[in-house]
């Protein structure tokens, strides 16, 4: 049989490349769960506050044409919260439970890292910088290299587990971007997050989404997301982590020889949360098919 591990980090190791992307797996608690979270590579909880969040006003969700519009911001329970609640239930997990964070400022970033930090359970961080900067007028961190680098620099400065900046979209240049957080410390990137985007009401002449404006993903995103991936995986050295729009094992294998070392699913489960069954399946399929013995031989291999 291929072997489908791959040593994502020095120390994290994944028994395959899948992974269930924060936002849309919750806390992997939900007794009504459909997949078995031990065939995963990995888990990544819900985005992650320093304070618990109620999120923002409904409606707060809807389908668009190949994809979903969301404005949920962040409900989450808090940090303390994902400490006493949540990690001790994954230090029993024999898959790596990564923890999405955000903040509205540089020091919420720190704050939870260091709360987070050596706590048995959690694997890794995963830093949301498509969050809106308030000291800054309330623009995205991750809009820039600069306001990237400097919220990667606090979480490294703060904590001791392995860091993975989640890139978003909603900048000029993805690979400026990602070698600057390459270059404050950070251990891997994953990208992309959501598309800014929005619906209208034409019957009310109003906005749809609570929040007017909200994140697009599922498969209308992908052909945006493979190619900054792409683009992302050729400007730095460090692991990457694709994801946007992925439904399919062919999809999965299409950014794996992009460039990326795994993957992550979201809107896709959403929708059939047997979902990460059919893809992980599938991949062994085609290296099966292939005679290919080692994931490593699929990463970046549309690149040689």
């Amino acid at each position: 049989m291929p072997d489908m591990s791959i040593e994502l980090l020095p120390g994290l190791k994944l028994r395959n490349p899948v992974i269930a992307a924060s936002g849309t797996a919750g806390y992997g608690d939900e007794p009504f769960r459909l997949y078995d979270i031990a065939e995963l590579g990995a888990f990544i909880c819900k985005g992650t506050t320093l304070k618990p969040r109620a999120g923002n006003p409904q409606p707060r969700i809807m389908e668009t044409q190949d994809g979903l519009l969301n404005a949920i911001g962040l409900q989450n329970p808090g940090a303390d919260a994902v400490i006493h609640k949540y990690a001790p239930m994954w230090s029993a997990w024999p898959t790596p439970v990564m923890v999405n964070i955000a903040g509205e400022c540089i020091d919420d970033y720190a704050e939870i890292a260091t709360r987070l930090d050596k706590v048995p359970g959690i694997a890794a961080l995963e830093v949301n910088i498509s969050c809106p900067n308030v000291a800054a007028g309330c623009l995205e961190f991750g809009t820039t290299p600069e306001g990237a680098a400097a919220v990667t620099a606090a979480v490294k400065a703060s904590a001791s587990l392995p860091v993975i900046v989640k890139l978003t979209p909603n900048t000029a240049d993805i690979a400026a971007l990602a070698r600057a957080v390459e270059g404050a410390g950070a251990d891997a990137i994953s990208l992309i997050n959501t598309v800014r985007g929005m619906a209208i009401d034409i019957n009310k002449r109003k906005p749809i989404l609570g929040n007017t404006t909200g994140g697009l993903s599922g498969p209308a995103i992908k052909p945006i997301a493979l190619a900054m991936v792409w683009r992302a995986a050729g400007a730095v050295r460090i692991p990457v982590i694709g994801g946007g729009g992925i439904a399919t094992a062919e999809d999965a294998l299409e950014f794996l020889m992009a460039g990326a070392s795994a993957v992550e699913i979201g809107t896709a489960a959403l929708v059939n949360p047997t979902m990460f069954t059919g893809i992980i399946k599938g991949i062994e399929k085609y290296m099966l098919k292939f005679k290919i013995a080692n994931l490593r031989d699929l990463i970046g291999a549309a690149r040689k």
